[in-house]
């Protein structure tokens, strides 16, 4: 199988990955990276699970083709927390407001609610709930995973 070299920011980090030209972004993180954060739920796309930042944007991973991740700036789950281990406002907002549930989700929503708050820092509730229109939740449904990202938003003010 032909194999392509594409480079990009991983976490902060310039990585360069020769991986199938075939291979999605989400494929490359999980098995060439070895960062198992983003999920494959469905792998086409309806989900979220495998939900990562590229260039500022919430992006399905399993739909991104990893030769268009060339040059780009992605964070991952892994890449969200400080260097020293301390974990985003986010991240403490899930866990402090029960939005993590059974945890399969999470890492996708942590994704789109920290894309949300990168570009808009005080949304209302539609805001937010556009923002994770795309992740699924399997377990109880989305009002602390809200309330979560509300409580994240504030964390923020």
């Amino acid at each position: 199988m032909k194999k392509i070299s594409v480079s990009f920011i991983l976490n902060g980090d310039p990585v360069t990955a020769e991986v199938p030209v075939t291979w999605t972004l989400l494929k490359t993180l999980r098995e060439y990276f070895e960062l198992t954060g983003a999920k494959e739920g469905c792998g086409v796309g309806e989900c979220g699970a495998c939900t990562v930042i590229v260039d500022g944007q919430a992006v399905n991973s399993c739909l991104y083709p990893v030769p268009e991740a060339e040059g780009k700036t992605i964070t991952t789950i892994e890449g969200v927390a400080a260097q020293d281990g301390a974990l985003h406002p986010i991240q403490k907002a899930f866990l402090e407001n029960n939005g993590v549930q059974c945890g399969f989700c999470t890492s996708g929503m942590i994704m789109s609610a920290k894309a949300l708050l990168d570009e808009n820092p005080a949304p209302n509730e539609d805001d937010i709930r556009k923002s994770i229109s795309g992740n699924f939740c399997r377990c109880t449904g989305y009002v602390q995973i809200v309330e979560s990202i509300e409580m994240a938003a504030g964390a923020d003010k």
